[in-house]
């Protein structure tokens, strides 16, 4: 049976969680390194047919008028998945001035931070390619460089809690809110990670309170007015105003 943008999507994002999983099991040593390999053969040639199968179906042009309907449907759930890249890129590019190569303690060397800045670079065009699995490795890297790097912390957060709840993998989703807590505890200040953290609790059945705080708590940083425009519907829910 053919499957559908929506159904297609699911599908990616489902084996794109689990060579995730995968990764972090073997760098625990929970997975040896042929079972992570026959993973990741597996996993990958999945990925590789159903990004040929979307891709496929996305040329494909229907005559009749039942096709018409359906090819509609299909346009609009891909325009819902656009509109969730959309936001991704916009929340990365609204993390941080470009200082990609400074730590907490600001002892990194230039050769650190020339690396650091150019895995982030990365990382945000994979971003916007929507290859998370990849994004991820290269925000593992900075992480390794410099374990209290914001940017890192909170994009891998995001991108952890949005694979998982798409995945339904508890587990994932459990890791990206601990990036994004520690994100807010190592830069308090900073308005992107309380974005995050806050859209995650509001999204989060039984967290209503909590995204209200850490809405509030944002509102106070003097966020940028394209983290502002993120945030308006929420704030718009919760009954916040914008200043």
């Amino acid at each position: 049976m053919t499957r559908d943008v929506a159904q297609l999507h699911d599908e990616i994002r489902l084996r794109e969680a689990s060579l995730l999983d995968a990764t972090r099991e073997r760098d625990a040593g929970e997975l040896s390194s042929d079972q992570f390999e026959a993973i990741e053969r597996r996993e990958g040639a999945a990925l590789e047919s159903a990004r040929n199968e979307l891709g496929a179906l996305m040329v494909s042009v229907d005559a009749t008028r039942g096709r018409a309907r359906t090819r509609h449907a299909r346009w609009l759930v891909l325009a819902l998945v656009c509109f969730a890249i959309v936001v991704t890129y916009a929340l990365l590019s609204a993390t941080s001035p470009r200082q990609a190569g400074n730590s907490g303690d600001g002892g990194i060397t230039l050769t650190r931070a020339q690396t650091i800045d150019r895995l982030l670079t990365q990382a945000e065009v994979d971003v916007a390619n929507n290859q998370d699995v990849t994004a991820l490795n290269a925000y593992a890297k900075v992480l390794t460089l410099d374990p209290k790097n914001v940017t890192a912390l909170t994009q891998s957060g995001w991108l952890d809690f949005t694979a998982g709840s798409a995945a339904k993998r508890a587990s994932v989703v459990e890791v990206g809110i601990r990036e994004l807590e520690k994100a807010i505890a190592v830069a308090p200040r900073r308005s992107a990670p309380r974005l995050y953290f806050a859209i995650v609790a509001d999204s989060t059945p039984g967290n209503q309170r909590v995204a209200k705080t850490e809405f509030e708590e944002f509102l106070k940083l003097k966020p940028s007015v394209g983290q502002m425009a993120i945030a308006r519907p929420f704030l718009k829910k919760l009954g916040l105003g914008d200043s």
